[in-house]
């Protein structure tokens, strides 16, 4: 059964928090424009004929078709996802991943955090986001080096907290251009 208004609730809440998070990472207008693609009827409806509550409902839709239409939709749109980073490769002859821009693997840091904020609730810690990028890393079709600069940023998260990994974020944005 379709739940529209949970749907709706919860990926408004995540986007909030996205844009929360982006604020204190320095990128106000990712953080304004994040998502906004899961409003539209692709990828809104298939989200709440599949909404679980606990997980994306991607992993439900993909499991009913084999294959998520609003996945294909989202990532194709939505340039802080690294499976948006990927490429035919001429040299090697097949896809292969590209180096993310800094300003988009600092949402993609901030995205991963409000996820499992979210999808953790009330037992959240600075722990779940690193946990959750190591259980898939090997799986992962990412270039190596913003593999390696995410996993930096959501280490700094668990030993060290919010405040000094966003501080960390700030400046790094206003020194840096890239990683």
């Amino acid at each position: 059964m379709p739940h529209p208004v949970k749907h709706f609730k919860t990926i408004t809440k995540h986007r909030h928090a996205v844009m929360k998070h982006c604020m204190k990472a320095g990128i106000p207008v990712q953080g304004l424009k994040h998502d906004l693609s899961k409003y539209t009827p692709v990828e809104f409806i298939n989200g709440a004929k599949y909404y679980a509550g606990d997980r994306s409902p991607n992993e439900n839709e993909r499991n009913d078709r084999g294959y998520s239409r609003a996945w294909l939709h989202h990532k194709g749109r939505n340039r802080h996802h690294f499976e948006y980073w990927t490429d035919y490769n001429p040299k090697i002859r097949k896809t292969a991943p590209i180096k993310m821009p800094l300003n988009f693997v600092i949402e993609m840091f901030c995205d991963r955090v409000a996820a499992s904020k979210i999808y953790q609730g009330g037992s959240y810690t600075d722990r779940h986001p690193i946990e959750y990028f190591l259980k898939g890393k090997d799986a992962r079709l990412i270039h190596p080096e913003t593999s390696d600069f995410l996993e930096k940023l959501l280490r700094m998260l668990s030993e060290q907290g919010e405040e000094k990994t966003f501080a960390y974020i700030r400046k790094y944005i206003k020194e840096n251009k890239d990683y």
